[in-house]
């Protein structure tokens, strides 16, 4: 009788590591979906950049320094491999293309252009989609790490060498102050 027990506690722990397990390996792939996500929004925004660039520039031509700017920005961006290196180079080119929209206030014309007009709507929708992108990255991540420090998922997830995965931070502190609306000026 004892070994009928000793059978289904043995069947038992091994119907749970492969349940813990599987749960881990698809927490993982979402995790993988997650930051693709993310990528393929960073890599639709690089795309848009040389039209908005190329419309851009016919009414900026001394501005030289913010399109070479953005062009190292894009090759940096073509031999990222890392999270944490495209999260920096997304943190670079939100603030140059801010310096684009800047400074286009000061050329009423190219605020009427239609061309300027749709591409900075394309740019707007994007930049929408890569901040839900990141917050789905984040919640998805957070998810998976928090599972890889619960007992007892976690003596799992080191026998099969599962790793924690990095958020995606914004890395500059100027991201983070508050911003100040001057009425007066």
């Amino acid at each position: 009788m004892w070994w009928i027990i000793l059978i289904a506690i043995v069947v038992i722990l091994i119907i749970a590591v492969i349940a813990i397990y599987n749960n881990l390996v698809t927490l993982r792939q979402r995790v993988k979906n997650g930051w693709s996500q993310i990528d393929v929004q960073l890599q639709r925004r690089f795309d848009l950049i040389p039209n908005l660039v190329e419309t851009v520039k016919g009414y900026m031509t001394h501005e030289n320094e913010t399109f070479e700017k953005i062009a190292e920005l894009r090759s940096a961006w073509a031999n990222a491999n890392s999270v944490d290196e495209k999260a920096l180079l997304d943190n670079q080119l939100s603030d140059t293309l801010k310096s684009i929209m800047a400074l286009a206030e000061n050329y009423p014309d190219l605020k009427a252009n239609q061309n300027f007009m749709s591409l900075q709507q394309e740019l707007s929708n994007t930049e929408d989609k890569i901040s839900y992108s990141r917050q789905f990255y984040n919640d998805t991540v957070t998810r998976y790490n928090t599972k890889l420090e619960l007992f007892p998922s976690n003596f799992i997830a080191s026998i099969f060498h599962f790793e924690a995965e990095p958020l995606f931070e914004v890395e500059e502190t100027a991201a983070r102050k508050n911003v100040k609306v001057d009425f007066n000026k």
